[in-house]
């Protein structure tokens, strides 16, 4: 069920293909900075929790 893209196929499949790519890595930087964050926030806190 793809359309017809004529002599353009390959620039809008590259296209696409980067697009996805590039996405699914914004995705995997954000996951791994959120597991770095929620681990550093926990240090803190049980820093807190020691010393208070």
């Amino acid at each position: 069920m793809m359309p017809d893209l004529g002599k353009y196929a390959d620039a809008v499949l590259s296209s696409y293909a980067v697009s996805l790519v590039l996405l699914a890595l914004i995705v995997w930087l954000s996951l791994r900075r959120s597991k770095r964050i929620k681990s550093d926030l926990e240090e803190v806190e049980r820093k807190v929790k020691s010393n208070g």
